[in-house]
């Protein structure tokens, strides 16, 4: 049952990238675009893993006022915010990005950054990683 939400969301999120549609006519169902973009959050193309693509689908909790350790990733991961607030800090810069409920992240690659939950709820993010296969997608600064 979790794997039968879990991969129907992520086609939902697949095809939302293209403009509003109908099933099919007169469908109960209607598929609403969330997000439609070449470049990652910071504004540089998205570029896909060269060999043996492998997709990886996580849940995060983030608990209220928790954050994640400094950290970068070498391919394009991306973010529905399912609930909470989320802020990410890169760190060479200072830039911030927040994100809330309905939000799509298309996280920077190769760039340090710092995620934290500012609310008061938890955070929880339906991630979608783009990794060659065996890869992880999480360096942490040491």
């Amino acid at each position: 049952m979790k794997w039968t939400f879990l991969v129907t969301a992520v086609v939902a999120i697949c095809l939302s990238v293209v403009d509003g549609f109908a099933l099919d006519p007169g469908s109960p169902v209607l598929v609403t675009p969330v997000t439609k973009t070449t470049v990652t959050a910071d504004g540089k193309p998205i570029v896909l893993p060269q060999k043996d693509a492998q997709v990886v689908v996580s849940i995060y909790d983030i608990a209220a006022g928790a954050s994640l350790p400094m950290h970068k990733h070498p391919y394009p991961r991306y973010a529905y915010v399912l609930a909470g607030t989320l802020q990410v800090t890169k760190a060479d810069t200072g830039e911030t990005f927040t994100y809330k409920p309905g939000d799509f992240i298309v996280e920077v690659i190769d760039e340090w950054h710092q995620g934290a939950n500012i609310g008061a709820d938890p955070v929880k993010l339906l991630v979608i990683d783009q990794v060659e296969d065996g890869a992880q997608n999480t360096i942490l600064r040491q």
